[in-house]
C-alpha cells in the first residue's frame, strides 16, 4: 500500500483541489468581517468535509469512466487517470470515493448538529451530487449541466453554508460571493470539456462545448473568468461599504492572458495549465476578498 500512496495522490487531482478550498475561504471569511469573530473548528470540518467531496467526486469519476470507457488513453488529452493507466483498479478506486464520501459524512456531524437540517440538507445533497455526477443512469458529466453542478455546488452552497454555520444565517453578501467564488471553478471544467470536445463527442457526451461547439465554449469560459469582477461593486455595497473588495482586481491581468489563451491555444494537453491555473485564480480571488474584508475591518 506504501508504494501506492503517489497513485492515489494522482487519483485525488490535488492541483484542482483548491476548488473545494476557495469557497469555505471565503465563505468563513466574509462571516469574519462581518461579525469578528471565528470558529475554527467549524472552519477546519467544513474544509475537511469539501475537500474529501471533491477528492470522492475525483475517484468516483476516475472509476465509473473506465468502467464504460468514456477516457480511453488512446484519444484522452487531459490528466491521466489511475485506472486507464493500470495503477489501480476501477474496483479500488470506487472504494476509495465511498470511503471519502462516508467520512466526509462523519466530519458534517458536528456541523450538522451546530447547524441542523439545512445544513443535513447542503451535505447530503452535495454528496449526492458528487456521486452522480459520473454514476447513476444519467451522468451530470454527460450533460450540458457539469458547469451548472460546479457552481452550485463549488461555489454558492460552499460559500453560504460555510457563512451559515459562522453566523447562523444566509446573506445576499454570502449568495453573491458563492457566485463569484463559483464562476471561475465552473470555468476550470468549462476548459476541460473544451479541451475533450472531439473525444467527448465520441463517447456520447453532450457537454456545453459539445451541444454548441468552440466558439461558444470560448464565449462562456470568457463570461465565467470576466463576470466575477463586474460583480465586485455590488457585493461591495450589499457586505458594506466601508469593507474594499479592491484587491481581488489584482488577479485580472492573469484572468486576461487566461481568456487570451483560451481564445487563441489550439485544444489540446496545453490547456491541462490552464486549468490548473484558473483553478488558482479562484483561489487568489478568494484569498484577496478575505484579506480586503479584513483590512476593512480593522
Amino acid at each position: 500500500m506504501p508504494g501506492k500512496a503517489k497513485y492515489w495522490i494522482r487519483a485525488g487531482r490535488p492541483e484542482t483541489l483548491s476548488i473545494s478550498i476557495a469557497p469555505v475561504l471565503a465563505g468563513t471569511g466574509l462571516a469574519w468581517a462581518q461579525t469578528g469573530m471565528l470558529n475554527w473548528t467549524v472552519f477546519l470540518l467544513v474544509f475537511v468535509a469539501a475537500a474529501l467531496i471533491q477528492i470522492g467526486t475525483n475517484l468516483h469519476n476516475d472509476s465509473a469512466n473506465s468502467q464504460v470507457g468514456g477516457d480511453g488513453s488512446e484519444a484522452r488529452l487531459g490528466p491521466v487517470r489511475a485506472t486507464e493507466q493500470g495503477w489501480l483498479t476501477a474496483a479500488q478506486v470506487k472504494t476509495g470515493a465511498i470511503s471519502c464520501f462516508c467520512l466526509a459524512g462523519a466530519a458534517g456531524i458536528y456541523l450538522v448538529v451546530r447547524g441542523g437540517w439545512p445544513i443535513l440538507l447542503a451535505g447530503l445533497t452535495s454528496i449526492v451530487a458528487g456521486w452522480s455526477y459520473s454514476g447513476g443512469p444519467r451522468p451530470i458529466a454527460y450533460t450540458a449541466l457539469g458547469e451548472l453542478f460546479v457552481l452550485a455546488f463549488f461555489g454558492v452552497v460552499a460559500v453560504v453554508g460555510s457563512y451559515y454555520l459562522q453566523v447562523g444565517g444566509v446573506s445576499y453578501a454570502a449568495l453573491l460571493t458563492g457566485m463569484i467564488i463559483g464562476m471561475p471553478a465552473a470555468a476550470v471544467l468549462a476548459i476541460d470539456n473544451y479541451r475533450d470536445l472531439t473525444h467527448d463527442r465520441r463517447a456520447g457526451r453532450r457537454t456545453v462545448a459539445v451541444r454548441f461547439g468552440h466558439r461558444a465554449s470560448r464565449i462562456e469560459y470568457t463570461l465565467l473568468m470576466i463576470l466575477p469582477f463586474a460583480l465586485l461593486p455590488l457585493l461591495n455595497s450589499w457586505v458594506d461599504p466601508k469593507l474594499s473588495t479592491a484587491l481581488p482586481f489584482l488577479a485580472l491581468p492573469w484572468v486576461f492572458y487566461l481568456v487570451y489563451r483560451f481564445w487563441t491555444a489550439l485544444p489540446g494537453a496545453v490547456f491541462n495549465g490552464y486549468m490548473i491555473a484558473t483553478a488558482h485564480v479562484q483561489l487568489l480571488l478568494a484569498v484577496l476578498l478575505v484579506i480586503s474584508w479584513r483590512l476593512g475591518a480593522t
